[in-house]
């Protein structure tokens, strides 16, 4: 079975598309897990009649507003199918979108020791969301960004047992954390089976998570910084690391902790270059919001 997760907040008016497109899946072996992040619109109404309609297995959990991250986790904990499949709010699939994972996926296990699989994004036009420089590809998350050079945000659709061994850090007054901070642990570990077909379709809004990343990080420093400085000692090319290096310091400026604290977590050696081209781009953040 597939376990299919969205965290929403105030999404009401989003959701219904992605509940039609669940309800016309030509795959129905699946469970759709709804963890509510604290919104103070209709969704808790709207899914509690659509439970009604019992058109599709429903779970869902209403929490106090903690971030994606931890709806994410909670989602994890609920899930009781052997696939775990996140699908944002604002999204919806085609109609063949869970066969073809769960196809993939039974055709990909047999081959490799992977720990799920990576599909594409697409808007609605039917044009694949980043570039299209590779077919199928056994890779890790980490890799297929730096060695491969693949754009665009993927569809990771992972097995439930292997995500949980890598929980995302919630801490205290922070309602943000990357997902490429446990998709690049994870990435320590397993491969993944990418394959290059379109299979998720999506929005990305004015009010969205990607519309103002800069904010949302500023406001939530400490993931921030353990993202980028986990990022740095990574065995990806030098450049890149220069570059997560100056966003460590970007937003380490955002901190309570004192600037000695956060030296012991990255090199000096890019941190020379860093630390003063971070600043500046701190100043630049705080003037623009």
């Amino acid at each position: 079975m597939i376990s299919v997760f969205t965290a929403t907040y105030n999404r009401a008016h989003t959701l219904t598309r992605l509940y039609q497109s669940l309800c016309s899946q030509s795959y129905l072996d699946f469970e759709w897990i709804i963890v509510d992040d604290g919104s103070s619109d209709t969704t808790e109404e709207l899914v509690k009649q659509w439970q009604n309609e019992n058109k599709i297995k429903i779970a869902f959990l209403k929490q106090k507003n903690g971030g994606k991250h931890s709806a994410f986790n909670k989602g994890v904990q609920l899930a009781k199918g052997n696939l775990f499949f996140n699908v944002d709010s604002d999204d919806y699939l085609l109609s063949t979108s869970l066969e073809v994972i769960k196809g993939t996926y039974e055709n990909a296990s047999k081959k490799y020791n992977i720990a799920g699989i990576a599909g594409r994004r697409m808007y609605e036009n039917g044009t694949i969301v980043g570039n299209q420089n590779f077919d199928e590809l056994l890779s890790n998350s980490i890799d297929i960004r730096y060695q491969y050079g693949v754009i665009g945000d993927l569809v990771e659709v992972f097995e439930l047992e292997k995500l949980r061994e890598f929980s995302f850090p919630e801490i205290e007054n922070e309602k943000f954390c990357p997902e490429a901070l446990v998709w690049n642990r994870l990435a320590t570990k397993y491969n993944l089976f990418f394959f290059n077909k379109g299979i998720y379709v999506t929005q990305y809004l004015p009010d969205g998570l990607t519309a103002k990343i800069t904010k949302i990080r500023m406001e939530s420093p400490i993931a921030s910084i353990n993202y980028y400085g986990e990022l740095e000692k990574y065995d990806i090319p030098w450049l890149q690391k220069i570059k997560a290096n100056i966003n460590f310091w970007r937003f380490s400026f955002n901190c309570q902790s004192t600037l000695f604290n956060h030296f012991k977590k990255v090199k000096i050696i890019y941190t020379i270059i860093g630390l003063p081209i971070g600043f500046m781009m701190y100043v630049k953040d705080k003037l623009s919001i």
